[in-house]
């Protein structure tokens, strides 16, 4: 069998975003004013909870485990976007797409991770008040941190190591503004299905079992609320399950749809946009979720500015 013509790629071009030239600059605002709200929102979380010694329980030790990762994720993807929107150089060498592919991974996977921590801490305080001290001690806290660590630096490792034994023909072109694994694989000449495989049977359990753990620990909150009818414990209930879960679906319904559910209506262009939820608005959106709502959060960040700890800690 003869394979397509191959060539020693040494760099891929990355499309971008479909928009059109004259609102290139409207948008490269648009995308700035987004990603420095993600850092900014995202580094006063993890300084506050530094600051504050009100803020050290496992709650805030996840959240600001949370917040880095979010930090993380976001800055793999959108400093190489901004940079190419501003420049209008779509290159990206080959080792820095695989390098993207690896952090993408990991810290997604991070994320998603601590995101069952957080949903199961959650359970713990709400359907267990009189034991959360001991249930979750600082030892299963830093364990689980730890386990999630463990176990994305396995999951992004697999998936590159398979991504970089694999050979590319003349065809560089990705329609797309990060390096997404999904892609890559369709302009791949060798034979991509020990990658496929691995994608369905380690990365099915990584997206999908963490989801539905975290939509068990909220139903039993839920159902534990109920048992005890109040009017105030069910508004409390459905304003915090309701906001979390809001971001948790919108985060797990991409991912899920574009990598384990694929569409053969999905055009590149669509898939771009499905990318652009997760990769951009969700990470945006965490630190207004879960923590500037929160009267303990705001408590810590009116000490810290009227002790001016902020400035000194930066």
């Amino acid at each position: 069998m003869t394979r397509r013509n191959e060539t020693v790629i040494s760099q891929f071009l990355l499309l971008g975003l479909p928009i059109p030239p004259e609102h290139q600059h409207l948008f490269y605002a648009l995308f700035l004013a987004m990603y420095l709200t993600t850092v900014l929102g995202n580094l006063i979380i993890i300084i506050l909870i530094q600051l504050d010694p009100r803020l050290h329980t496992p709650m805030y030790f996840f959240l600001s485990n949370l917040s880095f990762a979010d930090f993380c994720f976001s800055s793999v993807t959108m400093p190489k976007l901004l940079q190419n929107m501003q420049t209008q150089d779509s290159s990206i060498s080959y080792a820095g797409c695989v390098t993207q592919i690896y952090f993408f991974l990991f810290f997604g996977d991070l994320g998603n991770f601590l995101l069952v921590a957080m949903a199961y801490d959650r359970y713990v305080a709400i359907c267990f008040p009189l034991r959360y001290t001991s249930i979750m001690s600082p030892k299963l806290c830093v364990g689980l941190v730890v386990l999630s660590w463990v176990l994305t630096t396995f999951h992004a490792m697999v998936h590159t190591l398979l991504m970089a034994r694999l050979s590319f023909c003349e065809d560089n072109v990705i329609p797309h503004y990060f390096c997404d694994m999904s892609t890559l694989l369709k302009l791949a000449c060798s034979d991509t299905h020990d990658n496929e495989l691995v994608i369905f049977i380690v990365g099915g359990p990584i997206v999908v079992l963490p989801f539905l753990l975290i939509i068990i620990s909220y139903a039993r909150i839920v159902f534990s609320i109920f048992k005890v009818p109040s009017s105030q414990g069910i508004s409390k209930a459905f304003s915090t399950c309701g906001s979390h879960l809001s971001v948790v679906s919108l985060f797990y319904g991409t991912v899920i749809g574009l990598y384990l559910c694929p569409s053969a209506d999905n055009s590149p262009v669509k898939e771009t946009v499905m990318s652009l939820m997760y990769t951009i608005i969700t990470p945006m959106l965490n630190p207004f979720i879960y923590s500037f709502r929160n009267r303990d959060m705001k408590g810590a960040l009116e000490r810290a500015v009227c002790k001016k700890q902020i400035p000194s800690f930066l």
